[in-house]
């Protein structure tokens, strides 16, 4: 399912429509929001954001994971494994599992951290055996664990869009209900379309970031003619990217959030990049998802790259907060 167009624009007649849908939502959301949760036995930092849809979580994570396995502690990431089918708990094994078992993201956070799937989030931190501290990818809307620092991550780009709750526009729950259990917010890219999150986000610190593509891929892509494509949650900033990165694009393709793709796509990209003469391009994500799938070899062989880093400008100021919520020294 592709993000409706008018919730990223105000004044629509649908999300108008939609509007009392999305206030029952939103109240039975806070609801839950509020409930209490269990202890883990070890700190909890939760990575989150306020919508539906990808704002950069994934890659916080892994920049978070990486702070703390400085400072010395064992980071254990818990997922809940979206767009696989094994419930869990489950310790991911990168080396034999597939996207379609454990979730795409949950590959890519095991090649830095060991990583739980587990849709009972109380159940999967249970699991976290030998983890000074957990970090969650997604969950700030799950109440079922407590948190010890919660980081809210805003994409720069569609900010929170109409400012509705599902399905009346993006939200997830009430901005206010979310704002109140968030420690801290990042911004990832340009923030001028975040103004109205950071305006409520009260004595909240509020960082940025961005990222940053990676320097080598971006290298062997120069003087090429590029066919992107692209299934998460806003194919459009890995598109600007690209752009903004110098690498124009010849062609593009966008599809839903962890899209399954199916051989018979798999072979229509690949045998219009080769009509075309094009350099089939994609983002880490979609390509965990091609692995181990006989009908997609083709395409996985076939498609480049391009990984991104999260950069954040305040990183020893978020580092030090970190620390000190989870009771350590910066």
């Amino acid at each position: 399912m592709r993000d409706p167009d008018f919730w990223w624009r105000d004044g629509s007649l649908m999300a108008g429509l939609l509007a009392p849908l999305g206030m029952a939502y939103g109240a039975i959301a806070a609801q839950r929001m509020a409930r209490p949760g269990a202890r883990a036995g070890v700190p909890v930092i939760c990575v989150g954001n306020f919508t539906l849809g990808g704002a950069g979580k994934t890659p916080t994570a892994l920049w978070l994971a990486k702070v703390l396995q400085a400072a010395g502690e064992k980071p254990c990431f818990l997922s809940r494994g979206y767009g696989g089918d094994n419930a869990g708990p489950k310790l991911v094994d990168p080396q034999t599992d597939s996207a379609p078992q454990i979730g795409d993201e949950a590959l890519l956070l095991a090649r830095v951290a060991p990583t739980i799937v587990s849709r009972d989030r109380v159940a999967g931190a249970q699991a976290a055996s030998g983890a000074s501290v957990i970090v969650m990818d997604d969950g700030l809307q799950n109440a079922s664990l407590m948190k010890d620092f919660t980081l809210a991550v805003v994409d720069g780009r569609r900010g929170v869009g109409n400012g509705r709750v599902f399905p009346a526009g993006p939200l997830r729950a009430p901005l206010d209900a979310q704002i109140a259990r968030s420690d801290a917010l990042l911004i990832v890219g340009d923030a001028k379309n975040a103004a109205s999150v950071i305006a409520v986000a009260g004595k909240r610190p509020v960082f940025q970031g961005r990222l940053v593509p990676d320097e080598i891929a971006l290298g062997a892509l120069k003087g090429r003619n590029v066919f992107a494509f692209a299934g998460i949650g806003d194919p459009e900033k890995f598109f600007a990217t690209l752009t903004q990165s110098g690498i124009p694009l010849t062609e593009r393709r966008a599809f839903a959030d962890h899209h399954r793709f199916t051989g018979e796509e798999a072979a229509e990209l690949v045998m219009r990049a080769e009509h075309a003469g094009l350099t089939l391009l994609t983002t880490e994500k979609d390509h965990a998802r091609m692995a181990g799938d006989p009908a997609l070899s083709a395409l996985a062989e076939r498609a480049q790259v391009l990984p991104v880093t999260l950069v954040v400008d305040e990183a020893d100021a978020l580092r030090a907060l970190v620390l000190k919520k989870i009771g350590k020294a910066a």
